[in-house]
């Protein structure tokens, strides 16, 4: 048996590959290192108006206005006030307080009215638009022709133009309709949104034709198989777009503002800005029961979410 020595370059090869080994571990144990702080760094600073918000509804109005009161400060003609000192960020309150919630949920009926008027608005929305959205992408996804094209570009450009263009068109549609003031004046625009459709319609696409034709060969019609087929395979598009067409809505200001000229109708994401100019405290409060329903739908679909937006293939195995 032969012996290896000092100078065997076979194990000074060996040596060398030991220790290039060890240097890339130690290398990338280093870059995910750096990576996890960077990344841990950037969702501390994302967080921290959550926090702080949570966090400052539960503090007593007069903590708040020693804390924040420059920040709200305004002169009196109502213009602006220069911020001479530092604002004293506070994450922990000195004692806690439940009053900003009693008054929000017990003792003032108006937020609470904002809030179902919120839900009220973006519910019928989100429900319509993906049963319309579900139909028409099984149009598309399943008929070829230049029509079918030329209509499925002009959903496209629809989806590209920011709500602010089309504005303008809705409110005089709108007024012609005698729909201004009116709930319908919200949810007609929202439930013929292209958005859903465009998402449902590149994930119907991807569905393997053999399928759909083995169900065909089975005595299948178009209705039995947008049902038992389309529909259960794309259930994590579906929920991806009601997630982000729920938050979407959820968070609207121009069209009520535009569109609905009885500050009774409007959304609890109007009536936010306008708190935000009288009781801070309460408006923290306001928040935090504002977020409620958007981070549960996220939190409940977050694993649809990603599904449905990161996945290319068309059938799971």
């Amino acid at each position: 048996m032969k012996k290896t020595t000092a100078t065997d370059p076979n194990e000074i090869f060996a040596r060398h590959d030991r220790h290039a080994a060890r240097r890339r571990k130690i290398w990338g144990l280093l870059k995910i290192s750096v990576a996890t702080m960077i990344a841990a760094a950037f969702a501390i600073l994302f967080l921290m108006p959550i926090i702080l918000t949570i966090s400052n509804s539960f503090m007593s109005a007069s903590e708040i206005s020693s804390n924040y009161g420059k920040v709200f400060e305004t002169s009196a003609n109502g213009g602006k006030v220069y911020i001479s000192s530092r604002v004293n960020l506070k994450f922990i309150p000195d004692m806690v307080s439940f009053s900003q919630y009693i008054t929000v949920l017990f003792k003032s009926p108006d937020y609470l009215l904002k809030f179902w008027n919120s839900v009220i608005l973006v519910g019928p929305i989100v429900v319509f638009q993906l049963v319309i959205a579900s139909l028409a992408s099984y149009g598309f996804a399943r008929y070829t022709g230049k029509l079918r094209s030329i209509i499925f570009f002009l959903y496209v450009i629809l989806m590209l133009m920011p709500y602010q263009v089309t504005l303008v068109p809705n409110y005089l549609v709108s007024s012609w309709l005698n729909l201004l003031n009116t709930k319908w004046a919200i949810w007609l625009p929202g439930i013929f949104s292209p958005f859903a459709v465009f998402l449902l319609t590149k994930f119907m696409k991807r569905i393997p034709v053999s399928m759909i034709e083995a169900a065909q060969i089975d005595g299948a019609g178009e209705w039995q198989i947008f049902c038992k087929i389309c529909i259960p395979l794309c259930k994590g598009a579906i929920c991806s777009a009601a997630i982000l067409v729920f938050i979407d809505y959820w968070n609207m200001v121009e069209q009520p503002l535009i569109l609905l000229s009885d500050s009774e109708m409007h959304p609890l994401s109007v009536f936010l800005s306008k708190v935000n100019s009288g009781e801070v405290g309460l408006a923290f409060a306001l928040a935090t029961i504002y977020m409620i329903p958007t981070l549960l739908v996220f939190l409940y679909g977050e694993e649809y979410l990603v599904d449905g937006i990161t996945y290319q293939g068309g059938v799971k195995g």
